[in-house]
């Protein structure tokens, strides 16, 4: 069973997306900002993370380059679930090495196809 790590400092979106994803056959852990996130990835080493963007101590960009520049981690795919939906917001995420970009609201549908695609990728 892959495991993914969930990113996110709001408990109702951390809630649906962790739902969603347990739902479709996947292992979740959450963790509610970028330093959790990144003590949890040396931890449990997820197969993927969904990551929020807008969170305290360390925001998603920085995750991501983090992640990204770890010879340890880097192949771990990341997406980027966020409320910045703007086309610029989408590209500065793609430009810190994310693999996907997801703008809130999203489909619940459009998430878990995602997270399969790369799963399978």
């Amino acid at each position: 069973m892959s495991k993914v790590l969930v990113v996110e400092d709001s408990v109702t979106q951390r809630e649906m997306i962790t739902d969603l994803l347990k739902g479709s056959g996947l292992d979740v852990t959450v963790a509610s900002d970028g330093v959790e996130a990144l003590s949890q990835i040396a931890d449990t080493h997820p197969d993927l993370v969904v990551l929020d963007i807008v969170m305290p101590r360390m925001n998603g960009y920085e995750v991501c380059r983090q992640i990204k520049s770890n010879p340890k981690t880097q192949n771990i795919p990341v997406v980027m679930c966020s409320s910045k939906g703007e086309e610029f917001d989408r590209y500065w995420g793609m430009k810190q090495g994310a693999d996907a970009y997801i703008a809130k609201p999203f489909q619940p549908t459009e998430l878990v196809g995602t997270v399969k695609q790369l799963l399978r990728g």
